[in-house]
């Protein structure tokens, strides 16, 4: 059998090993940076929904041109899982030769891969969108999701004060528990998605939830907000006026975001055109073609669905580290 025909395999454990992230970081930023410039083919995203056992999936892929592989991700999250002792997501990553359609690699993450590359999106935005210097974040929802988030806001920001709500207030403690030292910063716990969100400098929203939590009227002036949560028609996190009141809406993709996310329910709501007028792509900010934050007081908003690219961009850094590191093992192919 051609060696060249027999996917390279990387197990959980081992793509943990590779993960760096200030690397994941950069890795996104250039592969928004390559949307922009029109290098990169997206196809539209599946989505299941599997309301009885409260669950869904997605389908997302994209290519670089110049890359050597396309991508394609299957991840899934179960929110009752964690009463049946087992964990919310789900999923992996295939890489395919971009010259030769053939199988190069597949990445059996259980979703690790895509709370890291949601974190660096959620890192590229909050570097040219919030202000420079602040103190306090707030988190609505304390899952993986929203630590990731602000492991990889650490690298791009210093912060001194984190207030985390969530529903379940024991991930609240856990979280806490796990990331004060890793990070630096202190901890409060607050019983109200309010708490968290007045007053705050920069907002991190990360939860699965189908209706609206942050209400426009707690943003304060120079607050930047990340909401990451609506990659699906059926979630949402903030309230339509949230970005009425926006000084500067930004999209990851504008496309996806008419549809999936936050923007899509201004839309539907009558608060915003169809089309996205104003609106600008985080990736037209990186290479320039428009501006970040020009002012302290200005009220910022990314509504990140995902994209596929962020996918291609962690598969690329992780199947090249790996390689460095010696790791996974070789599929036969019949």
């Amino acid at each position: 059998m051609d060696t060249r025909l027999e996917p390279l395999i990387l197990s959980e454990g081992e793509i943990r090993k590779t993960v760096d992230m200030a690397a994941s970081i950069e890795a996104v930023e250039e592969a928004f940076a390559a949307f922009s410039r029109g290098e990169a083919r997206i196809p539209g995203v599946l989505f299941l929904d599997i309301t009885e056992a409260n669950g869904d999936v997605h389908l997302k892929g994209a290519h670089i041109k110049g890359d050597p592989f396309y991508v394609f991700k299957v991840a899934s999250g179960f929110y009752d899982n964690p009463a049946k002792g087992l964990p919310v997501t789900a999923g992996l990553s295939m890489a395919f030769d971009a010259t030769t359609g053939q199988l190069a690699a597949i990445l059996v993450d259980n979703g690790y891969l895509t709370y890291v590359r949601t974190g660096a999106a959620g890192a590229v935005a909050a570097r040219y969108l919030a202000k420079e210097q602040f103190a306090v974040v707030g988190v609505v929802g304390a899952g993986l999701a929203a630590a990731f988030q602000l492991r990889a806001l650490r690298v791009v920001r210093a912060f001194t004060e984190v207030r985390v709500w969530s529903l379940v207030p024991e991930l609240a403690e856990q979280m806490a528990e796990e990331l004060s030292e890793e990070i630096g910063a202190r901890f409060v716990l607050v019983d109200s998605a309010r708490s968290a969100v007045e007053g705050a400098d920069l907002v991190i929203t990360a939860t699965p939830s189908r209706a609206p939590i942050v209400q426009p009227d707690w943003l304060a002036p120079g607050v930047h907000v990340t909401a990451m949560g609506a990659d699906a028609p059926v979630k949402q996190e903030l309230y339509p006026e949230v970005m009425v009141r926006a000084d500067l809406l930004v999209a990851d993709h504008l496309s996806h975001c008419l549809t999936d996310g936050e923007i899509h329910h201004a839309v539907q709501a009558g608060l915003m055109d169809a089309e996205g007028s104003g609106i600008v792509e985080l990736g037209d900010i990186v290479v320039g073609k428009t501006s970040g934050r020009t002012r302290e007081d200005q009220i910022t908003v990314a509504d990140l669905t995902g994209v596929g690219i962020q996918d291609v961009a962690i598969a690329k850094v992780t199947l090249a580290r790996a390689r460095e590191l010696g790791l996974g093992s070789r599929l036969e192919m019949d």
